[in-house]
Protein backbone atom coordinates (compact mmCIF):
# COMPACT_ATOMS: atom_id res chain seq x y z
CA UNK A 1 0.00 0.00 0.00
CA UNK A 2 1.66 3.10 -1.41
CA UNK A 3 0.24 6.34 0.66
CA UNK A 4 1.43 8.21 2.71
CA UNK A 5 -0.22 9.45 6.40
CA UNK A 6 0.40 12.05 9.78
CA UNK A 7 0.27 10.52 12.62
CA UNK A 8 -0.57 13.11 15.35
CA UNK A 9 -0.71 13.00 19.30
CA UNK A 10 -2.08 15.48 22.22
CA UNK A 11 0.88 16.16 23.95
CA UNK A 12 1.75 18.60 26.53
CA UNK A 13 -1.06 17.72 28.49
CA UNK A 14 0.92 16.05 31.88
CA UNK A 15 0.19 12.24 30.84
CA UNK A 16 3.91 11.71 31.79
CA UNK A 17 4.59 9.52 28.49
CA UNK A 18 5.26 12.68 26.36
CA UNK A 19 8.95 11.35 25.16
CA UNK A 20 7.76 8.08 24.28
CA UNK A 21 5.19 9.09 21.77
CA UNK A 22 7.45 11.62 20.32
CA UNK A 23 9.53 8.79 19.16
CA UNK A 24 6.70 7.05 17.19
CA UNK A 25 4.60 10.49 16.10
CA UNK A 26 4.99 12.09 13.05
CA UNK A 27 2.89 15.67 14.29
CA UNK A 28 2.44 17.20 17.84
CA UNK A 29 -0.50 19.13 18.88
CA UNK A 30 1.00 20.77 22.03
CA UNK A 31 -1.92 22.14 24.51
CA UNK A 32 -1.54 25.79 24.84
CA UNK A 33 -2.70 26.52 28.72
CA UNK A 34 -6.29 27.01 28.79
CA UNK A 35 -6.83 23.36 29.60
CA UNK A 36 -3.58 22.30 30.31
CA UNK A 37 -0.02 23.35 30.20
CA UNK A 38 1.82 26.76 30.58
CA UNK A 39 4.91 28.05 29.30
CA UNK A 40 7.53 25.82 30.59
CA UNK A 41 5.24 22.63 28.96
CA UNK A 42 4.65 24.26 25.34
CA UNK A 43 8.99 24.85 25.56
CA UNK A 44 9.71 21.81 26.70
CA UNK A 45 7.49 19.84 23.71
CA UNK A 46 8.84 22.02 21.13
CA UNK A 47 12.53 21.16 22.18
CA UNK A 48 11.46 17.35 22.31
CA UNK A 49 9.83 17.55 19.19
CA UNK A 50 12.33 19.42 17.38
CA UNK A 51 14.81 16.81 18.20
CA UNK A 52 13.00 14.11 16.97
CA UNK A 53 12.34 15.83 13.56
CA UNK A 54 8.41 15.80 14.91
CA UNK A 55 5.80 19.11 13.40
CA UNK A 56 4.39 20.95 15.82
CA UNK A 57 1.04 22.50 16.04
CA UNK A 58 -0.60 24.48 18.79
CA UNK A 59 -3.82 22.61 20.55
CA UNK A 60 -6.48 25.50 21.80
CA UNK A 61 -8.95 25.02 23.88
CA UNK A 62 -11.96 26.97 25.67
CA UNK A 63 -10.88 28.01 29.13
CA UNK A 64 -11.36 24.98 31.21
CA UNK A 65 -9.33 23.71 33.20
CA UNK A 66 -11.18 22.02 35.87
CA UNK A 67 -12.92 19.71 33.03
CA UNK A 68 -9.69 19.46 30.87
CA UNK A 69 -11.36 21.17 28.10
CA UNK A 70 -13.64 18.63 27.61
CA UNK A 71 -17.22 19.97 28.39
CA UNK A 72 -19.11 22.30 25.93
CA UNK A 73 -19.74 25.60 27.45
CA UNK A 74 -21.71 28.81 26.11
CA UNK A 75 -19.04 30.82 24.55
CA UNK A 76 -20.06 33.43 21.82
CA UNK A 77 -17.99 33.40 18.34
CA UNK A 78 -16.05 36.63 19.95
CA UNK A 79 -15.00 34.87 22.64
CA UNK A 80 -13.66 31.60 20.62
CA UNK A 81 -11.77 34.00 17.97
CA UNK A 82 -10.12 35.91 21.17
CA UNK A 83 -8.90 32.35 22.75
CA UNK A 84 -7.88 31.09 20.16
CA UNK A 85 -5.98 34.07 18.52
CA UNK A 86 -4.34 34.56 21.97
CA UNK A 87 -3.50 31.07 22.08
CA UNK A 88 -1.89 30.70 19.11
CA UNK A 89 -0.03 34.12 19.16
CA UNK A 90 1.89 32.47 22.85
CA UNK A 91 2.50 29.08 21.13
CA UNK A 92 3.87 30.60 17.80
CA UNK A 93 6.19 32.69 20.11
CA UNK A 94 7.68 30.16 22.56
CA UNK A 95 8.10 27.84 19.23
CA UNK A 96 9.78 30.29 17.08
CA UNK A 97 11.74 31.45 20.56
CA UNK A 98 13.19 28.01 20.21
CA UNK A 99 14.00 27.46 16.97
CA UNK A 100 10.87 25.88 15.59
CA UNK A 101 7.78 26.71 12.80
CA UNK A 102 4.50 25.78 13.87
CA UNK A 103 2.73 23.67 11.24
CA UNK A 104 -0.86 23.17 12.32
CA UNK A 105 -3.43 23.89 14.64
CA UNK A 106 -5.83 21.42 15.96
CA UNK A 107 -8.32 22.61 18.60
CA UNK A 108 -8.88 20.94 21.43
CA UNK A 109 -12.16 18.41 23.02
CA UNK A 110 -15.13 20.66 23.44
CA UNK A 111 -13.88 23.35 21.20
CA UNK A 112 -12.83 20.82 18.56
CA UNK A 113 -16.37 18.73 18.88
CA UNK A 114 -18.67 22.21 18.80
CA UNK A 115 -16.62 23.48 15.84
CA UNK A 116 -17.23 20.36 13.51
CA UNK A 117 -20.66 21.40 13.78
CA UNK A 118 -21.61 25.05 14.48
CA UNK A 119 -20.46 27.11 11.94
CA UNK A 120 -19.97 30.25 13.59
CA UNK A 121 -17.97 28.45 16.27
CA UNK A 122 -15.87 27.41 12.58
CA UNK A 123 -15.42 30.39 11.31
CA UNK A 124 -14.58 32.14 14.23
CA UNK A 125 -11.19 29.36 14.51
CA UNK A 126 -10.72 29.97 11.14
CA UNK A 127 -10.32 33.56 11.01
CA UNK A 128 -8.76 33.36 14.03
CA UNK A 129 -6.10 31.23 12.49
CA UNK A 130 -5.59 32.96 9.89
CA UNK A 131 -5.00 36.25 11.36
CA UNK A 132 -2.43 34.53 13.35
CA UNK A 133 -0.40 32.72 10.48
CA UNK A 134 -2.20 32.07 7.11
CA UNK A 135 0.09 29.04 6.34
CA UNK A 136 -1.32 27.05 9.60
CA UNK A 137 -2.44 23.76 8.43
CA UNK A 138 -6.15 23.10 10.21
CA UNK A 139 -7.17 19.66 11.50
CA UNK A 140 -10.34 18.62 10.74
CA UNK A 141 -12.64 16.11 9.85
CA UNK A 142 -13.94 15.94 6.11
CA UNK A 143 -16.97 17.70 5.85
CA UNK A 144 -17.15 19.23 8.69
CA UNK A 145 -18.49 22.81 9.50
CA UNK A 146 -14.73 23.03 10.50
CA UNK A 147 -13.05 22.19 7.80
CA UNK A 148 -15.41 24.34 5.18
CA UNK A 149 -14.58 27.44 7.44
CA UNK A 150 -11.23 26.64 7.32
CA UNK A 151 -11.18 26.65 3.41
CA UNK A 152 -13.61 29.14 2.71
CA UNK A 153 -10.77 31.17 4.54
CA UNK A 154 -7.81 29.70 2.50
CA UNK A 155 -6.43 27.82 4.65
CA UNK A 156 -4.96 24.34 3.99
CA UNK A 157 -7.31 21.14 5.61
CA UNK A 158 -5.54 18.08 7.16
CA UNK A 159 -8.50 15.93 6.93
CA UNK A 160 -8.42 14.15 10.75
CA UNK A 161 -9.98 10.60 11.73
CA UNK A 162 -9.23 9.03 14.81
CA UNK A 163 -7.57 5.69 15.11
CA UNK A 164 -9.27 5.50 19.27
CA UNK A 165 -12.11 6.45 19.71
CA UNK A 166 -15.12 5.05 17.86
CA UNK A 167 -17.61 6.59 15.53
CA UNK A 168 -21.82 7.19 15.35
CA UNK A 169 -23.69 6.86 12.33
CA UNK A 170 -24.06 10.91 11.81
CA UNK A 171 -19.79 10.54 11.86
CA UNK A 172 -19.08 12.37 14.97
CA UNK A 173 -17.64 10.22 17.68
CA UNK A 174 -19.27 8.89 20.48
CA UNK A 175 -19.18 10.86 23.34
CA UNK A 176 -16.61 10.45 26.36
CA UNK A 177 -19.00 9.73 28.51
CA UNK A 178 -20.15 6.27 26.99
CA UNK A 179 -17.89 3.55 27.95
CA UNK A 180 -17.26 2.68 24.41
CA UNK A 181 -16.28 6.33 23.73
CA UNK A 182 -12.93 4.62 23.17
CA UNK A 183 -11.05 1.75 20.89
CA UNK A 184 -7.94 0.00 23.44
CA UNK A 185 -7.17 -2.54 20.77
CA UNK A 186 -4.34 -1.71 18.47
CA UNK A 187 -5.12 -4.31 16.16
CA UNK A 188 -8.68 -3.82 15.87
CA UNK A 189 -7.47 -0.23 15.36
CA UNK A 190 -4.76 -1.07 12.59
CA UNK A 191 -7.50 -2.96 10.60
CA UNK A 192 -10.38 0.52 10.93
CA UNK A 193 -7.30 2.97 9.49
CA UNK A 194 -5.98 0.58 6.74
CA UNK A 195 -9.58 0.88 5.29
CA UNK A 196 -10.43 4.58 6.27
CA UNK A 197 -7.09 4.79 3.87
CA UNK A 198 -8.28 2.17 1.48
CA UNK A 199 -11.91 2.78 1.13
CA UNK A 200 -12.25 5.87 2.61
CA UNK A 201 -14.80 4.29 5.28
CA UNK A 202 -15.14 3.67 9.06
CA UNK A 203 -18.09 1.73 10.86
CA UNK A 204 -19.79 3.03 13.15
CA UNK A 205 -20.82 1.56 16.55
CA UNK A 206 -24.51 1.01 15.09
CA UNK A 207 -23.06 -1.10 12.28
CA UNK A 208 -23.31 1.88 9.21
CA UNK A 209 -20.53 2.53 6.99
CA UNK A 210 -19.63 6.13 7.80
CA UNK A 211 -17.40 8.11 4.70
CA UNK A 212 -13.93 9.58 6.41
CA UNK A 213 -11.06 11.22 4.62
CA UNK A 214 -7.64 10.23 6.44
CA UNK A 215 -4.69 13.10 6.10
CA UNK A 216 -4.02 12.59 9.67
CA UNK A 217 -4.53 10.05 12.60
CA UNK A 218 -5.23 11.19 16.31
CA UNK A 219 -4.20 9.18 18.80
CA UNK A 220 -4.76 10.58 22.12
CA UNK A 221 -1.65 10.86 24.65
CA UNK A 222 -3.47 10.98 27.79
CA UNK A 223 -5.34 7.93 27.28
CA UNK A 224 -3.90 4.83 29.75
CA UNK A 225 -1.54 2.45 27.74
CA UNK A 226 -1.17 5.12 24.88
CA UNK A 227 2.70 4.60 24.07
CA UNK A 228 2.11 0.58 23.02
CA UNK A 229 -1.15 1.59 21.72
CA UNK A 230 0.42 3.56 18.91
CA UNK A 231 3.76 1.63 19.07
CA UNK A 232 1.52 -1.18 17.74
CA UNK A 233 -0.55 0.83 15.25
CA UNK A 234 2.54 2.43 13.47
CA UNK A 235 4.27 -0.96 12.94
CA UNK A 236 1.21 -2.32 11.37
CA UNK A 237 0.28 0.62 9.06
CA UNK A 238 4.40 0.35 8.22
CA UNK A 239 4.19 -3.27 7.36
CA UNK A 240 1.25 -2.48 5.00
CA UNK A 241 3.61 -0.13 3.01
CA UNK A 242 2.15 3.08 5.05
CA UNK A 243 4.84 6.18 4.88
CA UNK A 244 4.17 7.65 8.39
CA UNK A 245 4.86 11.82 7.31
CA UNK A 246 3.25 15.26 8.56
CA UNK A 247 1.47 17.15 6.35
CA UNK A 248 3.21 20.26 4.58
CA UNK A 249 2.24 23.28 4.11
CA UNK A 250 2.45 24.40 -0.06
CA UNK A 251 1.96 28.28 1.07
Amino acid sequence: MNVSVDLNADLGEGAGHDAELFDLISSASIATGFHAGDADTMHAAVLAAKARGVAVGAHPSLFDRENFGRKELKVTADEVFDAVAFQLGVFQAIAEAAGMRPNHVKPHGALYNMATRDEKIAEAIARATKSVDAKLILFAPDNSALARAGESHGLQIAREVFADRNYLADGSLVPRSRADALLHDPDEAAVRVLRMLREGKVRSIEGDDVDVRAETICVHGDTPGAVAFVRELRSQLESQGVRITAPESPL
